[in-house]
């Protein structure tokens, strides 16, 4: 059985690795998650898509600009 993600990531969910914000969870068969930053997601994808038993990919939101940028900011 797979488990299910509770709620999505937010600003105080911190990469496990450096402490940057997290957007993506890893969930293994334990029940233990890992939290990730882009770049250490990227570091190790490979190895996580294949130990993971769900994985909460919000990396996406990296490439939002919130709707109160500045104009040069867009």
């Amino acid at each position: 059985m797979t488990p299910t993600i509770a709620s999505p990531l937010a600003a105080t969910d911190r990469c496990d690795r450096c402490g940057a914000q997290a957007y993506v969870r890893a969930v293994l068969s334990s029940g233990s998650e890992l939290l990730f930053c882009n770049h250490h997601w990227h570091d190790n994808e490979a190895r996580l898509r294949e130990i993971a038993v769900n994985i909460q990919d919000e990396t996406d939101r990296l490439e939002v600009v919130p709707a109160n940028a500045v104009a040069d900011e867009r």
